[in-house]
């Protein structure tokens, strides 16, 4: 049982004394990049590494109270995501993690080995389906071995789990080996329905077509201000009759929301200032109520709110995992300014009129004010929810579109998180392998680690503040397309612009040249080397791999003739080339100006044309020379992470003073922790 706010604070008091402070000073040292040990395990696919949080040693004592009360919150929704995941994602980490603590066999067992994995498998994609790909895992521990194990459980186990032994063998053993049953967590094939056919649990009892018409009736095609519809509910059929089910206190996932309200109302005390406060007292309104017009008025504070140092996401945010593209993921995560990189943010967003204006875009589309472009870069001290293990390294909010277009948005690049990518990469030999020659690899070696951060600055400060929607378009229009086209026009802003001669102006890359690296990076990875995060016989179906590939794909058939970019072949491998790296800024000013007319009008068609067209299918004889030529370099194709620990100090009066950070804990220690004090949830939420 976790143990009580109060207990657990009091308990940290009890080895807190002022005369500790200065030890405490010299832990929160951030060590030094050649110090600090990033890779921490590898299994399956999957290698997962630590991050750093540099200077964090100099916020304030109220700053770090503020910081810690908001990663309390944060990791407070991690069960929420299980559960949306799939209905019965949380019933089967439990057992998993029951069978892997109370396991007294041979832990070199061939068995035991592999539950491990799908353990830690299951840890990384919050759920039992792949978190990139959407396929289930396939066990490869025996079905038999599993039974006998859960047979073994104590009692107490059980009633952790919330089903006896026989019914919780009924009920997961086929879930989790039969590979018909949820074969997909999102299925966004054209010719099925995506309710029926996704493992996703944000509908029940309903198919696509009724909630398309449940959804239908709400909107207001003359609504200049709508709310997003369903953001916050599961839909569901019960005795007939169609209802949401609401995200909020004393409704669907209350226990967990309780106690994240519990800890974002500490935050409020503390807060840098009133504006601040006020933000974090609306979200908690939110919270309450469920209510999602507080949700948008939460939206135009948060925006508003650039002054303090220390910022935060939480809540329903994303919809990258509903098949409708409606329904949020809850995610959080917990930052502060890194002062001296923001500056090259604060001149893209200070120039944020002239990209817009010298956008390739049709001039209907373009916004002829741009309103409230806030950008900065981050030092992330947490990660939850659908943030973690795997995180992305640039955030722009909020998604309303009628709320960026009035009031602006926020976009962050994290830089502690593109750090520690950077440093894990080293010597891996992975560009040796994929880059064509010498010219393409000096050109990553020296600008890559600059470029990759300025295309994500580019990319979620502008990409994804520009243009408009023409009035009266549903922001809804593109359905499960308008992920894969929204992040397609984001990448192609900052592809865009990256090569243009403003940069150099601006001090944003040292030489004219510099672009490049992240063009070759771009095609090499779209045209070749994400394909190794895609099972052989699969499709493409997550939305960043989508777009990525979407742009690569329409550049080189444009290219067919002039060969700005090709593919050549030595010694029986594929490599990319590009010859015209101009011609190549051609295309995608062209591509953008299509994109943003999709995406501005609401055209479901050329969307659905687009991607299925470019973004889906693979060529398998490449896709399979890419997977053998990327398995000989034994590295994996993704990365997750652990988060720090945090650990509050306290006077003798129990006034909290500093703040202790430890980055030693493993990836199996944290996320059994995290099950044992963050997890609030039964194993079923109906």
């Amino acid at each position: 049982m976790k143990k009580t706010v109060i207990f657990v604070m009091t308990t940290v008091c009890l080895f807190a004394c002022s005369d500790k402070k200065s030890s405490i000073d010299s832990e929160l040292k951030t060590p030094a990049i050649n110090e600090f040990n990033y890779k921490v395990d590898v299994f399956a696919d999957m290698e997962i590494l630590r991050y750093r949080v540099p200077e964090i040693e100099k916020l304030t004592a109220k700053q770090k109270e503020l910081l810690y009360c908001l990663n309390e919150a944060a990791l407070q929704g991690r069960d929420i995501l299980y559960d949306q995941n799939g209905k019965y994602n949380l019933c089967i980490r439990r057992t998993l993690e029951h069978i892997y603590t109370n396991f007294d066999g041979d832990k070199n067992s061939d068995n035991f080995k592999m539950l491990e994995t799908y353990l830690k498998r299951v840890w990384v994609s919050n759920g039992i389906h792949h978190h990139y790909g959407n396929h289930k895992f396939v066990p490869e521990f025996s079905q038999d071995f599993f039974i006998n194990e859960i047979k073994k459980l104590p009692e107490a186990a059980f009633e952790k789990i919330g089903l006896n032994s026989d019914k919780l063998i009924s009920v997961i053993v086929p879930i989790i080996f039969d590979p018909a049953i949820f074969a997909t967590r999102l299925n966004q094939a054209s010719n099925v329905d995506r309710i029926i056919t996704s493992a996703s649990n944000y509908y029940e009892n309903v198919n696509q077509k009724e909630v398309e018409t449940f959804y239908g009736k709400m909107k207001d095609p003359g609504n200049e201000t709508p709310v997003s519809y369903g953001l916050n509910s599961k839909l569901v059929k019960e005795n007939g009759q169609i209802f949401e089910k609401t995200y909020r206190l004393g409704g669907l996932y209350s226990a967990a929301i309780e106690k994240t309200v519990y800890w974002l109302q500490k935050a409020a005390a503390v807060a840098e200032n009133e504006h601040q406060k006020s933000v974090i007292e609306k979200l908690v309104d939110y919270y309450k109520t469920g209510d999602l017009q507080k949700f948008d008025e939460y939206s135009i504070l948060w925006v508003a709110d650039t002054l303090p140092h220390i910022d935060f996401i939480n809540g329903f945010i994303e919809t990258y995992g509903d098949p409708m593209g409606m329904k949020a993921s809850w995610e959080a995560n917990v930052n502060f300014k890194n002062t001296e990189a923001t500056k090259r943010t604060e001149i893209i967003s200070a120039n944020a009129q002239w990209f817009e204006d010298n956008s390739p875009t049709d001039k209907q589309f373009k916004k002829e004010k741009v309103n409230g472009i806030a950008a900065k870069v981050i030092n992330v001290s947490i990660l939850a929810g659908d943030s973690y293990p795997t995180t992305p390294i640039g955030i722009n909010l909020p998604n309303s579109n009628w709320i960026r277009a009035v009031h602006g948005s926020k976009s962050v690049t994290i830089e502690n998180i593109t750090e520690a990518y950077d440093q894990a990469s080293h010597g891996n030999g992975f560009a040796d392998e994929f880059a064509w020659s010498k010219t393409e690899l000096d050109l990553m070696n020296s600008y890559k680690f600059i470029t990759d951060n300025l295309h994500t600055d580019l990319h979620e400060c502008l990409g994804h503040g520009s243009g408009k929607l023409l009035q009266g378009v549903d922001p809804d229009a593109l359905q499960s397309y308008g992920a894969a086209i929204e992040e397609a026009r984001a990448d192609l802003f900052g592809l865009y612009f990256i090569a243009d001669a403003k940069m150099v102006e601006l001090g944003l890359l040292p030489n004219e040249e510099a672009y490049k690296a992240e063009y070759y990076s771009f095609f090499m990875n779209g045209l070749l080397t994400q394909q190794t995060r895609i099972e052989p016989g699969k499709d493409i179906e997550e939305a960043h791999m989508r777009n990525r590939q979407l742009i690569a794909r329409y550049v080189f058939e444009k290219s067919a003739e002039d060969k700005a970019v090709e593919f050549k072949t030595r010694d029986g491998k594929t490599f990319v080339v590009i010859n015209d790296y101009r011609k190549v800024r051609q295309y995608l000013g062209e591509l953008l100006a299509q994109i943003q007319q999709i995406k501005s009008t609401g055209d479901l068609t050329a969307a659905r044309n687009m991607i299925e067209k470019y973004a889906v299918k693979l060529d398998p004889v490449l896709h399979r020379e890419v997977i053998e030529r990327y398995a000989k370099l034994n590295i994996t194709p993704y990365k997750g992470f652990v988060n720090p620990v945090y650990t509050p100090i306290f006077d003798k009066d129990n006034n909290f003073i500093n703040l202790k950070i430890d980055y030693a804990e493993n990836f199996a220690e944290q996320h059994l922790r995290y099950s044992r004090d963050y997890s609030s949830l039964p194993s079923f939420n109906d």
